[in-house]
Formats: C-alpha cells, structure tokens, sequence
C-alpha cells in the first residue's frame, strides 16, 4: 500500500512559547490548570512577560499539527501525511515551516499579513495550561483549500484529521473536507479539542458530527458535551457510547469514540460496546510536561489507523506516543520511535 499523503491534517498552526510558571503567574492572568483557550485582551502581555521571566522555549505546534507531526515521526515514511493551515510571514512562520520541513511533513501553509499565531503553555507542577493567540491561524480561507495544489491534497488522502480548534476558524474548509471524505469512502476523524468548544462552537460541531468517523476526546471534554446535549450524565463510558451513535452522514464506516482520562484507562465506543485499555504506568517524577499528551495519543493512534491495524493497535500505539511526549518538554520526541 502506498503511503505517501495518506494522511492530511487541517487546523491552527501555532509556535507553542513554552515555559514552567508558578501559580501566582496564573492567577494574574486568571488561567485554570488543564485549560485550553483563546487569548483575550487581558492576555496579550502575558506572552513578552512568559519570555522575560521564565526559560521558555519555541516549539512548532498548534493541536492539529502536533498529532499529524507524531504520526509521521512513528509512520518513518517521508511525506506520509500532510498539513494545511495559516501563518504569517514572519520569523516565527519561518520557524515552523523549517520545523515541519525537518519532521518530515508536506505543509502547504496559507500565508498571511497578520502575525504567525501563538500559543502560551503554562506549566506548573508537570500540568498544562494552553492560551492560544491565533491571530494569522484565524485567517484561513476556504479560497486556499480550493487551490489545485492544495486540493490534490485531499483528493490523495485517505485519512483526514482536524482538532475542534478549527471549528473557530473556517468550518466551511471542515465541511468542505468531511463532505469529499463522506463521498469518496475515505474515513474523516476529529477532536472534541476543548470544554469550551463543545459549549460556544456547539452548532458548527453538530454540523460536522455526522462525518466524524473517529472522535476523539478526554474526560473533560466528554463531559462538557454531555452537559451542553442535556444527556444528564457524567459516565465517561456512556457518553462515549451515546457519541459513537449520534447518526452518521455516511454509512460506510461506523463511529467509533476515543475518550482517554489521563493516567486512567482509554475508554473505546464502537458497535454498541465499550472496552477499556490501560495506559502505560508512569512514575510521577517522570513527568515532565502534559503538553501535546492528547495530541500524541491521535498521532499515535493515527499511525497504525492508516496501516489498518486493529483499533487495540492503535491505542497502544496512541499510548506509546503519549508516554514518550509527557516524559519531555512540549509535544517532542527522540529521533527514532520504538513503538512494536
């Protein structure tokens, strides 16, 4: 099987400006531990004081484009996956695209007059905390997605993945995506990404629902979309179950739900039924940061989806990919996997 551009992302790039912080620093910018969400006013001197006062570094990152990043990292096959989405023309752009370039990925950045979007990881005590400034990310056009050279794209993958990030951004290029997926017999997989995505973006992520081939999500977010649909329950397990069969637009593949809980087990929805699969144990001194702990999971689990290993495959490798990212600093990795 041929896998060149198997795989094909769409979302928000953004330079993650990564640093430990302390909680005197979250609390003047009013940030909650193992949040996610988008920058406002009082935000914006955060990012010069993040880099001021803390040892920060710069990661190329941006939800969708992590995941994609650790896929090919696992997939060893240049040019496997490819990744479209907005950055500036500027140094931080420059930045990522040299980053991609060198993580193997075929980007076809968009390429606008505002700046390269960011995003503020705060760290505190190995848990993460994300602001997103998206600022260019947020100027994507569907216009671009339509271009030839970018279309071809899509028309080569077999596999689409996009964060719920995205659904702020252009939820046309999602649906323009999830319809060509739904047609084409292709399978089209997507993130519950943040709490606050499940509350405020709720119509245009109903719009795009019956696409999703593949959701995935962690507990807070299952239950955020639990409390916004009124379902009146809190079991993780049941609203997996209760996402995998909201209908679909296309009944060629099956819904199939991924929820992970952290140090706890992976909870899996398919035909009705729900399996659990545990995560690698790891020491608490281990951890270094959460970041990126969920995109390393899809990208993963991605990984051996595209190969048609078995979904068991897929969440070890998911879990793999999770274990190696939390144990470092921002959403990196070694050189070579050594997932089996």
């Amino acid at each position: 099987m041929a896998y060149e551009g198997i795989l094909l992302g769409m979302g928000n790039p953004l330079l993650d400006i990564s640093a430990v912080v302390d909680d005197e620093f979250l609390a003047k910018y009013g940030i909650k531990l193992n949040d996610a969400i988008l920058a406002e006013e009082k935000h914006v001197p955060m990012y010069d004081e993040m880099s001021s006062k803390y040892t920060v570094e710069y990661i190329a990152g941006g939800a969708t484009q992590n995941s994609i990043r650790v896929a090919q990292w696992i997939l060893q096959i240049p040019g496997a996956t490819g990744y479209i989405g907005s950055i500036g023309k500027d140094k931080y752009g420059e930045e990522m695209k040299k980053n991609a370039k060198k993580a193997g990925v075929n980007v076809h950045y968009y390429e606008d007059e505002s700046p390269t979007g960011t995003c503020a990881v705060c760290v505190v005590g190995g848990e993460r905390s994300l602001v997103a400034n998206l600022s260019a990310a947020n100027c994507y056009k569907p216009d671009h997605l339509k271009r030839p050279e970018n279309w071809a794209l899509v028309e080569k993958a077999k596999y689409f993945y996009i964060a719920g990030f995205f659904l702020t951004v252009s939820p046309e290029s999602i649906m323009l995506v999830a319809e060509h997926a739904a047609a084409n017999n292709k399978v089209f997989t997507m993130n519950l990404s943040a709490p606050f995505i499940c509350e405020f973006f709720k119509d245009v992520q109903e719009k795009a629902l019956p696409y999703m081939d593949f959701v995935f999500g962690n507990e807070t977010e299952a239950r955020t979309f639990s409390k916004v649909h009124g379902w009146k329950t809190e079991n993780v397990e049941e609203i997996a179950l209760k996402i995998s069969q909201w209908p679909k637009a296309s009944g060629t593949h099956k819904r199939i739900t991924v929820i992970t809980q952290g140090a706890d087990p992976v909870v899996v929805a398919e035909d009705g039924k729900v399996k659990l699969f545990p995560v690698i144990p790891l020491a608490k001194e281990k951890l270094v940061d959460t970041n990126g702990a969920g995109d390393a999971f899809v990208g993963g689990f991605l990984s051996q989806l595209v190969q048609k290993k078995s979904i068991e495959d897929c969440v070890k490798a998911g879990c793999y990919a999770s274990n190696v990212i939390i144990q470092r600093s921002g959403c990196t990795y070694p050189e070579k996997p050594n997932f089996k």
